[in-house]
């Protein structure tokens, strides 16, 4: 009976979301943001790709940008600045007048106007190149952006001995009003605080690494830019492997062809979650997906929590580094893919192929994407494409496609951009921002001035 009960919602639930009207994406506003000064210290405002800096309550939508301090060396020589679309400008509101950091500093919401701004700032002087850092949350109210902000400083296990290199991770609740902050400490582990709707800094704890027994030489496998989801005190997290070239082989090779003495592996994807971070440790490592075996390439893209905890799961695979082809690979096929794949309690459910180009497949080359979620809960996933189309011309531009329930997916269709979004944040509800029928995006854009962040206000219209 019980069987029969889920199999008849299961196609209710199908025949009344494949019922629903078709969405076209329609452009309202693309525009520049600002124009930045390259800082040179090995992170730029987009760094931060796992978290977000873009966040939308109501009608209020917000930036975090960064300055480059001129006359400041390298590593620390940005400042936070925090902007809001208003009558159709750009204006900044606050930045910081005392700090130094070196990455880009996300942003997290509530519904009722409370904005979230993750801080690293450094604790060495200017003559320092690098060294300890004091993590915070800056604490805004969109009723008025300009009044002096709360700094908010999490409490950590321990006495973790934080830089300026944080990898951190920031992610809203938002309906529960709650935030959650994972800062690295080397090649060790993740450190992090959780704040409870009472305002509290009230679990911490550290999420160790996994372990690469695996490797020519075992080790901890340190995972970076990690998408992190926090939904009801479950916590879900996705980061991909960024360690130095572990095989020893392509580590000489590669230093032959570059002169350096590293070059860093991205190439295994990692999941764990817990159903409560207040009470529950996280699960054991799952690895998602790997290119280890043809010295690939994997980018983490992001991370959704459907409302009955099946984790949606989004990463672009790269089959090999094609200057290794001929030495090691010579009859493995160059491929680039969006994949797609459901977890649920730990497990991988399905898996999914949304677009793959290359040798062999077509000209038409996946990039950056990211998920989208409706009021009624609708998935979508709006990701670039390079390349040439099937009659050889130049391509460049977004596209959207919806994620059905039974995991399939729609045909794309192409959004009208006059500068197409190479890599870019949206507002999600990652960062507290609530599902909508509009996408926000910010990011670099084909054909934008150079150095420039632009912004983009597409509306999911019937159709």
């Amino acid at each position: 009976m019980r069987l029969t009960t889920l199999l008849t919602s299961a196609l209710v639930l199908t025949v009344s979301v494949r019922a629903q009207p078709p969405l076209r994406p329609v452009v309202e506003v693309e525009e520049d943001v600002y124009t930045y000064q390259p800082a040179d210290n090995g992170a730029g405002p987009l760094w931060c790709y796992g978290s977000t800096c873009l966040v939308r309550v109501g009608q209020d939508v917000l930036i975090s940008g960064l300055e480059t301090l001129p006359g400041v060396q390298p590593l620390n020589n940005v400042r936070w600045m925090l902007l809001r679309r208003t009558d159709g400008k750009w204006e900044v509101q606050q930045r910081d007048e005392k700090g130094r950091t070196r990455e880009p500093c996300p942003l997290a919401c509530f519904p009722h106007g409370s904005i979230f701004l993750s801080a690293n700032p450094t604790l060495t002087g200017s003559e320092a190149l690098a060294g300890p850092a004091q993590p915070q949350v800056l604490a805004f109210s969109t009723r008025n952006l300009l009044a002096p902000h709360q700094v908010l400083i999490p409490t950590w296990q321990g006495n973790p001995t934080f830089t300026e290199h944080s990898y951190r991770a920031f992610a809203a609740d938002g309906p529960q009003r709650e935030l959650i902050l994972l800062n690295i400490l080397g090649h060790e582990c993740y450190h992090w605080s959780f704040r409870n709707r009472a305002g509290n800094w009230s679990a911490q704890g550290r999420l160790a690494f996994p372990w690469g027994a695996d490797y020519e030489q075992p080790q901890s496998i340190r995972l970076c830019y990690p998408e992190i989801v926090l939904q009801d005190r479950a916590v879900h997290f996705l980061g991909v492997s960024d360690i130095v070239e572990p095989v020893k082989a392509w580590r000489d090779y590669k230093r032959q062809l570059t002169g350096r003495e590293w070059d860093y592996d991205f190439r295994r994807l990692f999941y764990t979650w817990t159903p409560d971070i207040t009470k529950k440790p996280f699960a054991n490592w799952l690895e998602v997906a790997s290119r280890e075996a043809t010295c690939g390439w994997i980018t983490n893209l992001d991370l959704w929590v459907a409302p009955d905890g099946t984790a949606h799961l989004l990463w672009l695979e790269k089959s090999l580094d094609q200057r290794l082809r001929e030495k090691f690979f010579p009859n493995e096929r160059l491929t680039i893919a969006l994949q797609h794949c459901t977890i649920r309690s730990g497990e991988i459910a399905d898996r999914q192929t949304l677009h793959i180009g290359g040798e062999g497949e077509s000209s038409e080359i996946p990039g950056q994407g990211r998920f989208h979620v409706t009021r009624n809960g609708r998935l979508f996933v709006l990701y670039y494409v390079s390349g040439t189309d099937e009659k050889g011309n130049r391509l460049s531009e977004n596209r959207l496609l919806e994620i059905y329930p039974e995991r399939r997916h729609s045909a794309p269709l192409r959004v009208d951009l006059k500068c197409p979004f190479t890599n870019f944040f949206t507002a999600t509800t990652r960062g507290g921002t609530r599902p909508s029928d509009i996408i926000d995006l910010y990011g670099d854009a084909a054909g934008a001035a150079p150095n420039t962040l632009r912004y983009a206000r597409i509306r999911l219209a019937p159709g």
